[in-house]
Parts: C-alpha cells; structure tokens; sequence
C-alpha cells in the first residue's frame, strides 16, 4: 500500500509539473460558450458549416489565437475598456487585446474609446466628478404632447479630471437614454442585444495598467491612440506618441508583440520616424465611409504610398472589404480590398459582433455600418460567420476585431489559422 501511495504521489507531481509547463509554454485554452455554435446552427448548409461542424464534433479543446483580437475587451456583455472585459476576451481565447489610449488632464494614460465618453461608459454623473465635466447633464425637453424637442445630453472626458479621480468611477454598458430627465435615467439606454449582467462595479484602467494585466494574461496588445486636442494644452502631441511607446518599453515588451494604431496618419508616420521597431507592424485605421470606399475605391497608387512611406498593416471596417455579387446573394472581396493586397498592405478588419443581430438589428438599420455593403445578402445570424469566412479565405486579413472573441477564436482553431509570428 505505502509503494502504492509512492506511485500516486509521484505521479501527482509529474503531472502537476506538466501542467506548469503546458500553461506557460503551451497555448491556453479557450472558454467558448455556446455562441459559436449557436451562430453555427443558424448557418445555411453548405461546405462552410459541414467543415465547421465536422470540427466542433471532433475538437475537445480550443486555444488563444492572435487572429481573435478583444475589441476594446469582451463589449458585447461587459462593460468596454475594463478589466472584466479583458478577463473575459482572454478567457474567449483572444490573443490580442485592445487599450484605446486617452489622456487625462494631468498627463497620463488611460483605457477608453474616446477622450470624452465618461458620460455614457462610466458612473461620472452621479459623482461630485460630475461637476467637473466639460458639458453638465441636460434633461430632456419634451412638448406638450409628450414628443421629445430635445435629447438629454452630457460631455464628460477624461481630459476634465485627473488619474487619480478617473479610477474612482466605475465602468457600464456603453450607452445613455436620451429621453431621460435625471442622471440616473440617463444611465440607462442598454442595446436590447447587449446585457447589464456583468455591469456591476466594473474597474476602469490606466494604459500602464492595462499592459500589466496583459501581459499577466500572456496576451499580445493593440493599443488605439484617440484623436487628442492639443489645445487643451495637456500635454504636446509628439509626447504624447511618445508615451504610448514608452510605456511599453518600460514594461519591456517586445515590439513584435504590440500592434499600436491610429486613424491619424502623421500618428503613423511619426512611430515610423521616431520608433521603427514599433512602426514597422504599426496600423493604419481606414476612417473613411465604407460605402464610399466600395463603390469609389481609391486608386492602387493610393495603397502604393502608404507602403511607400512604410507603413504595412492598413485596417478598414469589415464593411469596406466586402460587397455582394450582380445578385446580392453572394459576398466577394471589395475592390478596395483587391487593391490595398496588391499594394502589398496586411489587413486586420473591424469589427465583428458589434451589430446586434441580423434580423432584429443589423437588416432594419440597413446594415448598421458594419454589414451595411452586404446587408441583402443577410439572412439570419448565422450569416457572422459566412461574412467571416470571406474575409478570411477570400479578402486576406490576418486578424479580426471582435466584441465576443468566442466566435473569432473558434474560427481560428478550426480553420488552423496560424499565430503571428512571435
């Protein structure tokens, strides 16, 4: 008996040192959920869901992909930009990780979408914050009939207060009730696709410690500079470009491992300039309208001079990189896509799952951006991942944005998408 507990307990600490050694130098596993393969029932038949099908019968296990990037985190049922949601797009299996840099008024980094979205993302409003915020919140006006005359509105940014009051708020669902008479009204406005399950006491983060949590995470990053204005006398713009890379340099994050994008081409040019190792896999947010771009690309000489000036990854909305054949039924690759590959540009595309879904959202709003050049070709939910198919086997792209990483992450096991190169 006693040679026997030996054995086990011998046994127990071999495999406990393999599992040691399978979380760090293994990929992880991923928690899909069910959505992927909810999405994967509502999929027309064809060779796309026998394929996807086939894998999910036969894969016991799913791992992180650089493909799937966390799209400002998991915002499709956690609040943006915080820590839970970054949990959760890396518990999804998203290998990538979106920090959106705004800067607050004493100089420092921080995770939101915008410099003045604290109104409609954060608590602010029922703080004594909320006094400090660039416009207070307006009720709104009503006629005597009880039609609205007037949205309630605020503007609160990050620029109005300081780090250390801006990680005294909580984060929320990105939202804001434009017929509300109160703050705590206000505060409400939830997409009926989006939840406020996970909403509660949500944590907000600095830039610095978003990198932390990262790389705690063992997950590559995708920091956005926001639009700044220099005006408010903050801090110099070129300081600011600066400070992003300095951030991670002090961390001592690889270069390879960061993808840091603007929609500001001299953002580009100067980490091109000014910080090569980081500019050479630096990306270019297409910010033009996607319908515009599909129906007028622009010329291959325009592509030809992004690379000129050396810049390699250009990422446009889904939306510009599709379109639909004479009988808008099947999707195909945009001449703006055909164009910006033969001028040698890698493409990462946003954003997926963003829109709510097909039938009660996405095809009543006409498209709701991201699907608005295919949207009569959109039957039924399942059609995320036939719009994903294409942009993967048929556009290009190497990686994809997503507000609910399950999905891309799935796609990418099954289709054995390769990781970027470490």
């Amino acid at each position: 008996m006693r040679s026997l507990l030996l054995a086990l307990t011998t046994l127990c600490v071999v495999l406990g040192a393999y599992a040691t050694y399978a979380d760090e130098v293994l990929p992880r596993t991923a928690q899909l959920g069910p959505r992927p393969f909810y999405l994967l029932d509502q999929l027309e038949e064809g060779p796309l869901k026998e394929e996807l099908v086939r894998c999910a019968q036969r894969r016991a296990r799913y791992f992180s992909s650089d493909f799937s990037i966390g799209h400002r985190g998991a915002p499709l049922q956690f609040p943006e930009h915080t820590k839970e949601a970054y949990l959760a797009a890396a518990r999804m299996g998203a290998g990538i990780l979106e920090c959106d840099v705004a800067v607050t008024n004493d100089g420092e980094l921080v995770c939101r979408h915008s410099e003045c979205d604290l109104h409609t993302t954060t608590n602010i409003l029922l703080t004594d914050l909320a006094a400090q915020c660039e416009a207070p919140f307006q009720p709104a006006q009503f006629d005597a009939n009880g039609e609205l005359i007037e949205a309630a509105s605020a503007r609160c940014c990050t620029s109005d207060i300081s780090l250390q009051e801006y990680k005294s708020l909580v984060g929320k669902m990105d939202a804001a009730d434009s017929r509300a008479i109160t703050p705590e009204q206000y505060l409400g406005g939830t997409a009926d696709f989006r939840t406020d399950l996970y909403a509660t006491g949500a944590t907000l983060l600095s830039h610095i410690e978003s990198i932390k949590l990262f790389q705690s995470l063992g997950r590559k990053m995708a920091p956005e500079l926001k639009t700044y204005d220099e005006e408010k006398g903050i801090l110099p713009y070129d300081v600011i470009r600066q400070k992003v890379i300095d951030d991670y340099r002090a961390a001592h994050v690889p270069a390879a491992d960061v993808w840091v994008q603007p929609f500001n081409l001299p953002d580009v040019l100067y980490w091109v300039q000014h910080a090569p190792d980081f500019g050479e896999q630096a990306v270019y947010l297409e910010g033009r309208d996607p319908v515009d771009l599909v129906d007028n690309p622009p010329p291959l000489s325009e592509f030809a001079d992004l690379v000129a000036q050396g810049i390699n990854i250009l990422a446009p909305p889904m939306s510009a990189m599709v379109t639909l054949d004479a009988d808008a039924d099947e999707i195909l690759p945009s001449e703006y896509a055909r164009r910006a590959r033969e001028a040698g540009l890698g493409l990462i595309g946003w954003t997926i799952e963003r829109s709510g879904r097909v039938n009660e959202d996405i095809v009543p709003s006409g498209g709701a951006f991201y699907y608005n050049t295919t949207v009569d070709a959109l039957r039924n939910d399942g059609d995320i991942l036939r719009t994903l198919d294409v942009l993967v086997q048929q556009v290009g792209i190497f990686g994809l944005f997503d507000d609910w990483p399950a999905t891309t992450t799935f796609y990418a096991n099954c289709k054995a998408i390769p990781q970027l190169q470490d």
